[in-house]
């Protein structure tokens, strides 16, 4: 069985998105509701993810200025689906050596990065819903 690395996976999760982005409308217009962020309902504070639903469904509809408002995060997410089809397609055809599991040291730095990312991510979120000390 064929192992996937990490750009691939998160890549295959944004293709799920993307689709689930063309869907979404249609779903919510049909029902009347919309799926509100959990931590912001009970808390009132959003979470660093807050605006993905928002940014994905602009972003498949080609309103860019609307989907970087929502949440920037968006653009890392769609550059990896951009760039996981044809890293998965030159694995699959063998012009490129399956991915090699990462070291404790480079996992180590990417959670690191995707934390500080996540960080990152919430100022932004807390700033744009004008959410105590942030503004």
């Amino acid at each position: 069985m064929r192992s996937f690395s990490v750009p691939e996976r998160i890549g295959g999760f944004g293709v799920l998105v993307a689709g689930a982005a063309l869907a979404w409308p249609t779903g919510v217009a049909r029902a009347g509701l919309g799926l509100p962020c959990p931590l912001r309902t009970m808390t009132g504070v959003p979470c660093p993810g807050c605006g993905l639903t928002t940014a994905a469904v602009a972003l498949v509809r080609g309103q860019v200025v609307t989907a970087f408002l929502a949440n920037p995060v968006i653009f890392g997410l769609a550059a990896l689906v951009v760039a996981a089809g044809p890293l998965v397609a030159l694995r699959a055809a063998g012009v490129l050596t399956p991915p090699k599991p990462w070291s404790p040291a480079g996992r180590r730095r990417m959670g690191w990065l995707a934390g500080l990312l996540a960080m990152a991510s919430w100022l932004f979120q807390l700033h744009r819903l004008g959410v105590g000390w942030a503004q």
